[in-house]
């Protein structure tokens, strides 16, 4: 490594270090934590009811604006995801310490994608703070039509439903294998508080990747039967749930999950390395 190369790495570790960051990221767990509680509250509707909203993370920003303590959340949860996606970018250009094998190398990578993930949800808060629209579902159902539309298109639909599929599989094992746990300061929570977080990212994590893999599963029939209805996301996974009386009870216990999640989103805030 270059003495410029240090130098740099050096001052970006620094600011990587920064207490102000790791506050406004602890914060945007806090927030991740209250989008999630809200995305299960709709899901909830959807299974034992109706709802008229997107049922996705973009759903339950929408039902934050309906009044000023809403707007008013939507303003620190678009901060705290701006934070946590600089948190992560960092993560991604300098990663941890240790050894820089294949599984490092991976981490990083992982960490560059969630930075995007995290700054493309900020920009949908700001996106419902102004009124525009922000519908997730309608943004990938008009991309996918776009896209099937050309040549290949349609395999390149299917390709990215086989991505969606494979990262909630991946989100599932996560959670089922415990494997959050290694990002958590176990050590400073006390028994119960660590039993219950434990219980909470398990839940949470393999409810989203179930969610997520449903998700995959419809986007590459949406490729193969030319239907850009079904490559909505989140939004259709769960309303294809709701339409089948087996479906709504798996529906809701992905909601019960999701809630889960966002708890777990909570103790995140406190207990997260950052």
């Amino acid at each position: 490594m270059s003495p410029a190369t240090s130098n740099v790495k050096s001052n970006a570790s620094r600011a990587a270090d920064s207490k102000p960051l790791e506050m406004v990221a602890r914060a945007g767990f806090v927030g991740y934590g209250i989008v999630h509680l809200i995305f299960a509250w709709i899901a909830i509707q959807l299974a034992f009811g109706s709802s008229g909203q997107e049922s996705d993370q973009s759903g339950a920003l929408q039902s934050l604006a309906g009044n000023g303590f809403g707007k008013f959340l939507l303003v620190l949860i678009a901060i705290g995801m701006v934070g946590l996606a600089i948190w992560q970018a960092f993560e991604a250009a300098i990663g941890e310490s240790g050894p820089q094998d294949k599984t490092a190398v991976a981490e990083r990578v992982v960490s560059g994608v969630r930075a995007i993930l995290y700054l493309s949800f900020a920009w949908y808060a700001v996106k419902v703070l102004r009124g525009a629209n922000a519908s997730m579902a309608q943004n990938q159902e008009t991309k996918s039509a776009g896209i099937m539309a050309h040549s290949g298109g349609r395999w390149l639909v299917g390709f990215v439903g086989l991505v969606v599929l494979g990262v909630g599989i991946g989100i599932f094992v996560y959670g089922l294998l415990k494997k959050f746990t290694k990002r958590l300061k176990m050590q400073e929570m006390p028994a119960n508080v660590r039993k219950t977080t434990v219980r909470l990212g398990m839940g949470g994590y393999t409810a989203k990747g179930t969610a997520y893999a449903i998700s995959g599963i419809l986007v590459v029939i949406a490729a193969v039967t030319y239907d850009p209805d079904k490559a909505r996301g989140l939004d259709v996974a769960l309303k294809t749930l709701a339409g089948h009386p087996w479906g709504v009870w798996l529906l809701a216990v992905i909601a019960v999950g999701i809630a889960a999640f966002g708890i777990y989103c909570f103790a995140q805030a406190k207990y997260r390395k950052v």
